[in-house]
């Protein structure tokens, strides 16, 4: 166990260091950066001491070395030769500076690391909670009214976007029931100390994002886990067991379950970044301060730094989840090796 985890963190490391190498020629190819379309506005309106500054900070960044350099000067490899303060980058915690917020990255990304990680912790719970119960249900009674309303809600799930049925629970919600669920608050509550009428505003404001996010991300699963648990229950060790007079409910969560639930725990990696970035536009139209919209911003103003440094946290999130889904596998099912192979 303690040898694969190794090796499964060398390549986790070996990934790492080859997004970050395509994230950054990714981020450079569109031709100039935030600085000097800020130079462009700043000429334009004969702004001579900004624009002084703004030509300062191209020579700080050295936004004007080759790309090799730039790199090197991101990542903190200098860091390695130099051990200065001013050398540190990615590998050492410092993610740059946001030229659009003038902020450090990492204190914008900590004021939306609460929200984000409650609505990620949230979502896994009822996606695996709905989606894995229904899937069963809908196996075992195959063709019931209740299976033709499960497979109805996968198929409106997996083809309606997340920000439509955002807008649609918008509507709902306002119209009908008067909770406005845009943004994390009500506008009284933004700034106020945390009491029980704010939590409860907090958790009414809740409602849309986790139905959206829950409807999308159980979906596909409920599909898997019905398809795969189908495919069990027809094998010959299920007639045998029952044959045996092994109680229903014990065969079927026994054997069956446990071999078709495990597409479903693999999954697990690619849903982590999912709910994280993969809902950016829906995080737009509900106002959820969260990882998509800011790295939306980032590209569209061509801040390097702080679009770098949210992809790279996405990286590193498929790589930890995959990590993850690996391990629960291994706990699934025990006819995976670790090793490779038996001797």
């Amino acid at each position: 166990m303690l040898k694969y985890c190794l090796r499964r963190l060398l390549y986790m490391i070996v990934t790492l260091l080859a997004v970050s190498v395509v994230t950054f020629i990714v981020i450079q190819l569109p031709p100039g950066d935030y600085l000097t379309n800020r130079i462009a506005e700043l000429q334009a309106v004969g702004e001579a001491s900004n624009l002084e500054k703004i030509k300062g900070l191209r020579k700080t960044y050295g936004l004007d070395d080759p790309m090799g350099v730039q790199y090197v000067r991101w990542m903190g490899l200098r860091w390695f030769a130099t051990l200065e303060k001013k050398d540190q980058g990615l590998l050492q915690g410092n993610l740059g500076r946001s030229f659009a917020n003038e902020k450090p990255v990492t204190e914008l990304m900590a004021e939306r690391v609460p929200l984000t990680m409650f609505l990620f912790v949230a979502s896994v719970i009822l996606v695996y909670a709905v989606a894995i119960p229904i899937g069963i249900y809908s196996a075992t009674h195959k063709y019931t009214l209740a299976d033709y309303l499960g497979m109805a809600i996968t198929f409106i799930g997996m083809s309606v976007p997340g920000f439509l049925l955002a807008l649609l629970l918008l509507f709902v919600l306002f119209h009908w029931y008067g909770i406005s669920p845009g943004g994390m608050f009500s506008p009284q509550f933004i700034d106020a100390p945390w009491s029980w009428a704010r939590l409860v505003d907090f958790l009414k404001h809740l409602i849309a994002p986790l139905l959206v996010v829950t409807i999308n991300g159980t979906a596909g699963l409920i599909r898997v886990m019905r398809g795969n648990l189908l495919d069990q229950l027809r094998q010959l060790y299920v007639t045998t067991a029952r044959a045996k007079g092994l109680a229903e409910w014990k065969l079927l969560l026994k054997y069956p379950v446990r071999v078709a639930i495990i597409p479903v725990v693999s999954s697990l990696g690619f849903l982590l970044p999912g709910l994280i970035g993969g809902q950016a536009i829906m995080a737009i139209v509900l106002g959820l301060p969260t990882f998509g919209p800011l790295l939306l911003d980032a590209l569209k103003a061509q801040d390097m730094y702080l679009a770098g440094s949210v992809v790279m946290v996405q990286t590193l999130l498929v790589v930890v989840g995959v990590f993850l889904s690996d391990i629960l596998l291994v706990v699934v099912d025990p006819r995976i090796r670790l090793t490779g192979g038996t001797k």
